[in-house]
């Protein structure tokens, strides 16, 4: 059997998560404190000052409990993925697991990467149920809603939509129109779009010649919706930011070349969902070439 661990992305953070870890590695939480210069057992337990869902804290704290949702997970005699993939900031998780950085790290690169995506101001997202992926560019492209990406392809029958919030509601009048579910998100940026371009140049600069360590285990990329190189990681890593996550085609890809099973490892069970419907609907993979 081929197993895929998998780590979730911002979304899935809920007040309480890693109530069962923080106790058992504190080595851990101590650099992260330090790291981030605030107590992140309080910001994920009690959430005092409602900060939990701003980006800037969301990632950092959901990057610390996957890694440590990880770590247990091995430690406590989970079986050894063959592949890794992660949804979105997830995918820094895989590629801690699969060493390509430590943990202190991959936590400084994610700070940084929520600090400049929570800093990019206007937009928004929406998730649309029902109707496939290319049902809804069509429809897009009828109302000349060249302005609106789709961020996220979650499944076959839910995406992600990013743009200006008036031509998302333009886009919900099409959607709703042609039986689908517009559900807004409590965003108010455009993640994973064009409109992310300068955070990602910013990460790009941040990042620098940074070099990172080989793969010890294959890595889904995002980006790609193919395994990582390793001369691509920091590539890979900046396109993320301003294009789609390819969450289908990645899935599609380990269970038709691999007959992959899946475990989710961090807050609730958002991924493992995805994958159920994906399982449900069979899609031939469209793997678009490396760029």
């Amino acid at each position: 059997m081929t197993l895929a661990a998998i780590f979730p992305g911002q979304g899935s953070q809920t007040i309480g998560m890693g109530a069962d870890l923080f106790d058992r590695f504190p080595d851990w939480v101590e650099a992260a404190d330090r790291i981030l210069g605030y107590s992140l057992r309080r910001l994920c337990l009690e959430d005092p000052h409602r900060e939990l869902s701003s980006t800037a804290f969301t990632q950092p704290a959901l990057y610390t409990v996957n890694a440590m949702a990880y770590r247990k997970h091995i430690e406590d005699g989970g079986a050894e993925p063959d592949f890794l993939a992660g949804h979105s900031l997830g995918e820094f998780n895989a590629l801690l697991a699969a060493d390509a950085f430590d943990f202190e790290e991959g936590l400084r690169l994610v700070q940084k990467r929520g600090e400049l995506m929570g800093a990019v101001a206007g937009g928004g997202m929406a998730a649309v149920i029902g109707p496939p992926s290319s049902r809804i560019r069509a429809l897009l492209e009828e109302a000349a809603l060249g302005s609106t990406d789709v961020a996220n392809f979650n499944s076959i029958s839910q995406t992600v939509l990013s743009g200006p919030v008036a031509d998302l509601e333009r886009a919900r009048a099409r959607i709703e129109a042609a039986g689908g579910r517009f559900v807004p998100l409590n965003v108010r940026t455009a993640f994973h779009s064009r409109y992310m371009r300068e955070a990602a140049r910013r990460f790009e600069a941040f990042l620098g010649s940074r070099r990172f360590r080989p793969l010890l285990i294959p890595v889904m990329s995002n980006f790609t919706a193919l395994p990582y190189r390793d001369d691509e990681i920091a590539h890979n890593l900046v396109k993320q930011i301003d294009h789609s996550v390819r969450w289908v085609e990645t899935v599609q890809y380990l269970v038709d070349e691999f007959d992959a099973q899946f475990v989710e490892l961090g807050p609730g069970a958002v991924l493992t969902r995805l994958i159920e419907d994906i399982r449900r609907h069979p899609a031939p993979v469209n793997i678009a070439r490396r760029y």
